[in-house]
């Protein structure tokens, strides 16, 4: 019994070893994944907010895609072009295609600013 456990637990091991050193093939991800690892790269959470968290230098970004007069093209000015106080980024087409999915993703799962929650005496969030 004990080397029937002993053998279940080595190839356990040997074949978690083996899963975890495949690399991660970046053309197999979606491209909302591949853009919120762009924007986790160029660490834009420093100066922008997604649902109120985050920095304070650059504007909130949660709903930035459905404004009315931005989107896609808007986006990819304001990073390719950087402003006074946002450094231009040199990002591939494809990249900037991912990077403008992540945030019309995170557009489409709606808006959440923590100022606005209602907390309740036991800690929890009140819905709306």
């Amino acid at each position: 019994m004990k080397i029937v456990l002993a053998s279940l637990v080595f190839l356990f091991l040997m074949y978690s070893a083996f899963i975890y050193q495949q690399p991660v093939k970046e053309e197999t991800m979606p491209e909302v994944v591949r853009g919120k690892m762009i924007w986790q790269e160029k660490n834009c959470t420093a100066c922008h907010q997604l649902y109120g968290l985050g920095g304070f230098l650059g504007p909130d970004l949660t709903n930035v895609y459905s404004q009315e007069g931005k989107g896609a093209p808007y986006i990819k000015a304001f990073v390719q072009g950087g402003t006074a106080t946002m450094p231009a980024f040199n990002l591939s087409e494809d990249e900037l295609n991912c990077l403008v999915a992540f945030l019309k993703h995170t557009d489409e799962s709606g808006s959440a600013d923590p100022r606005k929650f209602k907390i309740r005496h036991d800690g929890t969030i009140a819905g709306n």
